[in-house]
């Protein structure tokens, strides 16, 4: 009899944490019913698809846990910021059906690593750094992988990325590399509290890839436009984003 006070108790445990893994599945799948009803919106206002849309969940110091639950809820792409701690969480999630971008800025030294768990790289804004994942691809058995360049639309000495009127000369000098292979652009748009200041930089964004892409300078089309966040998405939908990147209005407040 001794035992059963433990026994109820742990049952009581498991009953609470069910109970929590519950509730939180149920308010992501909200939040996710909401951001994607906001796309829908913005893509009504300009005659787009929202099919043609996808949302990154931008997973900093979100649990593994969570990331399974966000999946379960119907996230498809996980945006992970730090590479060691993409990869603890990537190896956690392995048996999970969602592809994995790194959308942080990447270190030459840090690129072994990250080609271990990411899909697609976001944040390649230098021929060295194309250079470092070409080599790094070689050497294991990725045969490509897929990036964006990340440009500098803001003008903001604090953000990475790429000056725009380089960009064309970039992707001509990657375009050569054996292993990797640009298939979008990819920005940060003004820090700013009105959604609305940030538009220039998204429409300069989709500008410049129809110029690259008018102009043949990659060998393939480049298709992805990943522009905008929990603040400023719907703007940068209504100017072509095909991924937006979504954090806080997914997983709430970090802790």
């Amino acid at each position: 009899m001794r035992g059963t006070p433990n026994f109820n108790c742990i049952l009581f445990k498991e009953r609470l944490y069910l109970m929590f893994k519950i509730q939180f599945i149920m308010k992501i799948t909200e939040r996710l019913t909401e951001i994607r009803s906001r796309i829908e919106s913005a893509c009504n206002r300009v005659g787009r698809n929202p099919k043609a849309v996808k949302i990154v969940a931008v997973s900093k110091t979100v649990s593994a846990e969570k990331i399974r639950q966000a999946v379960d809820a119907g996230i498809e792409i996980i945006g992970e910021n730090k590479v060691q701690e993409a990869r603890q969480k990537f190896f956690s999630c392995m048996d999970l059906n969602v592809a994995w971008h790194f959308i942080g800025h990447l270190q030459t030294n840090k690129v072994k690593h990250a080609l271990e768990f990411a899909d697609v790289i976001e944040s390649v804004d230098s021929y060295h750094l194309a250079e470092a994942i070409d080599r790094r691809a070689g050497m294991s058995d990725r045969e490509n992988v897929d990036v964006f360049v990340q440009v500098n639309t803001s003008g903001e000495q604090s953000k990475f990325g790429i000056e725009p009127g380089e960009a064309r000369a970039l992707i001509r000098q990657i375009n050569d590399l054996p292993h990797v292979t640009v298939t979008g652009l990819m920005t940060i748009g003004l820090f700013t509290a009105d959604a609305e200041q940030t538009r220039p930089c998204f429409r300069l964004l989709k500008e410049l890839l129809e110029k690259i892409n008018q102009e043949r300078i990659c060998s393939n089309q480049l298709e992805h436009l990943s522009m905008g966040m929990t603040n400023d998405f719907q703007v940068a939908v209504e100017e072509g984003a095909t991924l937006v990147r979504i954090g806080r209005a997914l997983f709430g407040e970090r802790q």
